[in-house]
């Protein structure tokens, strides 16, 4: 009966992740700067093309668009979800085809609008939390009958298995962490998670098994080789093993080590670049891995954007770095911990984890960690489509928070 009396409660801003992200955003500008001011590509465009101020456009596009999502009510959102999420889809199926999608190192995954290239994956990861978060809001009843998960396995198989066609190993995987914690949040049955998962280690071994131990000419399928390398570089496989006949003579065998130090050298440099920052780092611009191209100038601004703030700012920028974004996952955490509603609930985890899983993949590649799959780092990576949707995303937690007193 009181409670009626009470005023409603003003929708509040989530102060802590707008802080943290613009803390992230700093770090992304000045050290994309320092990274590309070296680089030849760069060197002669002037100010409004160079990349530090292309990102500032894309901040200001992103944070607009995560601003103009939260005037409308979540709920209201996720009426268009499984909208969004077949129009991705197609775009995922368009992006494939010879002469719409664009080519760059070997992948077709982007649009080439002429001012700036799309990449439909990075859209396609939102519309697929908005989708699997309106579907899984479903009574927990619903969720013990078998179709239900067939169709949300579905869901999630559909857009990794498009996105790696591209092939785009990294992105169509970080896909995976999200659905099953969604799946898990929602109440999904414990046995059927277990089998899942399990399912899914099995799978992942025998890839490894398929890829490093099956005869050449038993394999009807087989991976790019870029990404195999990528794999044998990680796991430390010779590449004689794989790459050099059993008669294979000095030459070839010399051409083949080559290769292997070839493929190898990002992340060897990465990792120095890392250990030489010690405590506080060489200074801004000062980093001798990125100044002199030991690092190499195509990836110093994105994907090994945190091997440049680790040699330059040393320890105590990567903490830094890393305590800006435990406070993103803390704040989102919160946000579904209070969220009135398991659509609200499910999409902050969905977020929490893909956001996670961007941060933990790309940060293990620099440190050796992880092996190299072309991940970015959200809001610090160079490129317009990641910055863009990880803002996006970052706007639908605000979202939740604004929204979940009208419940």
């Amino acid at each position: 009966m009181d409670n009626a009396f009470h005023p409603p409660t003003k929708p509040r801003l989530e102060w802590m992740l707008l802080a943290a992200v613009a803390g992230l955003m700093a770090f992304g500008i000045a050290f994309v700067l320092s990274a590309t001011q070296f680089n030849e590509l760069f060197a002669g465009a002037v100010w409004y093309r160079q990349p530090f101020f292309k990102m500032i456009i894309f901040y200001v596009l992103g944070i607009g668009l995560a601003a103009a999502l939260c005037l409308r009510d979540y709920h209201q959102l996720a009426r268009y979800a499984f909208v969004a999420y077949w129009s991705c889809i197609t775009l995922l199926v368009v992006v494939l085809v010879p002469g719409i999608g664009a080519v760059r190192y070997g992948a077709r995954r982007w649009f080439d609008l002429g001012f700036v290239q799309f990449q439909p994956s990075e859209l396609a990861k939102i519309a697929f939390l908005l989708a699997m978060a309106q579907f899984l809001s479903r009574p927990r009843d619903e969720l013990r009958q078998p179709d239900t998960m067939i169709k949300a396995i579905g869901l999630t198989v559909l857009p990794v298995g498009l996105i790696l066609m591209e092939p785009d190993l990294g992105s169509s995987l970080m896909l995976l962490p999200a659905a099953l914690a969604m799946l898990y949040v929602a109440g999904a049955p414990a046995v059927f998670l277990k089998k899942l998962v399990g399912g899914m280690a099995c799978f992942i071994a025998a890839c490894l098994l398929y890829v490093f131990f099956v005869p050449q000419a038993w394999k009807p399928i087989e991976l790019p080789d870029y990404q195999k390398r990528r794999l044998m570089v990680y796991f430390g496989v010779d590449y004689t093993t794989q790459y050099a006949k059993p008669n294979a003579t000095p030459a070839e065998l010399r051409r083949v080590k080559a290769m292997q130090r070839r493929d190898s050298y990002n992340v060897a440099q990465a990792t120095i670049s890392v250990g030489s920052g010690g405590l506080t780092g060489k200074g801004w611009a000062q980093g001798i891995q990125n100044a002199h191209g030991y690092l190499p100038r195509g990836v110093a601004h994105n994907d090994f954007i945190f091997s440049v703030i680790a040699e330059e700012s040393g320890f105590v920028g990567s903490a830094m770095v890393v305590i800006l974004y435990t406070v993103v996952f803390i704040s989102g955490i919160r946000v579904a911990g209070q969220a009135r509603d398991r659509l609200g609930r499910l999409l902050a985890v969905g977020v929490v984890v893909m956001l996670f899983s961007h941060v933990f993949v790309n940060i293990g590649m620099n440190i050796r960690l992880m092996p190299v799959t072309g991940v970015p780092l959200p809001l610090l990576s160079y490129g317009g489509t990641s910055i863009v949707c990880s803002l996006l995303a970052l706007g639908l937690l605000q979202n939740i928070q604004l929204h979940q007193r009208s419940i």
